[in-house]
């Protein structure tokens, strides 16, 4: 395989241009696209998925519209063979998120969304339902590409939002009134694109499988917590003082000249330049929610030191597909230079002249020709952050290329 990037003549939005869909729909409004994936076959079948979601590092769910308990009855997974054959005939979904970090494999497909931005890329969840089977009319708070990927499902949306209260005393969120504005059956291939706060309703109407690809939106105060959290491991383990401390008329009281220290002593802490707030920012976007490690080979000293003699003679290697990544290319203002940063899982690494190359090429592909690598890290600094990086097991070798 060819170094993977996004490639605007590989689109998946049929007709419509990336630039059309981006001005035109992007957090705006839903869109059908018949045959996004002309042809499409589904690589995982119905009883594979239900493999899968006995796995422990599966996350997945089975949604029971009249379960034993309640209506609209959630069970969290793993799951065992007994839990299947259990199931009614009809009137439930099973759900599996993470799916392409689960199956290196699929990652190829999410790869064809990279029109957005990586880190607003979250997962690729797949679910299966028999005839009649439901989620519930309900509301995203993400933007979601909606893959009809085995037989077909009736899709309906409420668009302007009239109804957003849902009912109460349930495991998932049903919307209690849902007036559909349209409607379309999708066959596999097609695919609907619907923006966060679009009320939507999707009915199989056979044995059906559904792609999801849902986008990350994170919270202003999730961003927010994360670049604190970091700005604490900044600061200094300085204990506070008061050597001018005069007698006071309440002890229990924070009078305010000690208010203002205090609180002039935490705003000094967090201060941080625009170019150190942009790495914590990158840092926080990075993390992983889920770590996923033992899903893929680590390598030893002796292996990482043989990778990197051979680069040339490896056809590629691949992101790990849990990885999360993102370059800041250096800046130089007002504020002072900075070389750049390449942050990973959470993790920054200072770049310099010689190995930002190789970190615009990590960025730029998901699936990189060990030539260009071996080209790239050419030099001591380039092979020093390659080295660590496929020591964090960040980076790994497709099974078909790994040596015997």
């Amino acid at each position: 395989m060819s170094a993977s990037t996004h490639d605007s003549s590989n689109h998946v939005l049929g007709d419509l241009s990336i630039e059309t869909f981006l001005r035109d729909y992007w957090q705006k409004k839903p869109v059908l696209i018949r045959g996004a994936f002309p042809d499409f076959e589904t690589p995982i079948s119905p009883e594979e998925l239900a493999g899968l979601a006995c796995e422990a590092d599966a996350p997945s769910r089975l949604i029971l519209e009249h379960g034993d308990e309640r209506d609209w009855q959630l069970k969290m997974g793993p799951f065992t063979e007994d839990d299947f054959r259990a199931l009614p005939d009809d009137g439930y979904s099973l759900l599996v998120t993470d799916c392409e970090k689960l199956v290196p494999e699929l990652m190829e497909l999410v790869e064809r969304f990279r029109f957005v931005p990586d880190w607003r890329i979250d997962d690729l969840m797949i679910s299966y339902a028999p005839p009649g089977g439901s989620v519930g009319a309900h509301i995203d708070d993400y933007d979601v590409f909606l893959l009809q990927a085995h037989g077909r499902r009736r899709w309906q949306i409420e668009n302007p939002p009239v109804h957003t209260a849902y009912r109460e005393g349930l495991d998932v969120r049903i919307l209690t009134d849902f007036t559909p504005t349209d409607e379309w059956v999708l066959e596999p291939g097609d695919m609907l694109y619907l923006p966060p706060g679009i009320p939507h309703h999707g009915v199989a109407l056979d044995d059906c499988m559904t792609w999801s690809i849902g986008f990350r939106a994170p919270t202003q105060a999730d961003l927010v917590g994360g670049v604190c959290d970091r700005l604490a491991t900044l600061a200094p383990e300085v204990r506070y003082r008061d050597p001018d401390l005069s007698p006071s008329d309440n002890p229990g009281e924070l009078d305010p000249a000690t208010r203002q220290r205090l609180r002039e002593w935490v705003l000094e802490a967090m201060t941080a330049d625009a170019n150190q707030l942009d790495r914590l920012i990158a840092e926080t976007l990075t993390e992983r929610p889920v770590d996923h490690a033992d899903l893929y080979p680590r390598y030893h000293e002796e292996e990482i030191v043989g990778i990197l003699d051979h680069l040339h003679e490896i056809s590629e290697l691949q992101r790990t597909p849990a990885s999360r990544w993102l370059l800041l290319e250096p800046v130089a203002d007002s504020e002072g230079d900075d070389p750049g940063h390449l942050c990973i899982d959470g993790q920054s690494h200072e770049l310099d002249a010689e190995s930002l190359p190789l970190a615009r090429l990590l960025t730029q592909h998901v699936h990189v020709p060990g030539e260009a690598l071996a080209e790239r890290a050419s030099n001591a600094s380039a092979r020093i952050l390659l080295e660590k990086i496929l020591t964090a097991g960040q980076l790994l070798i497709p099974d078909e290329d790994e040596q015997d």
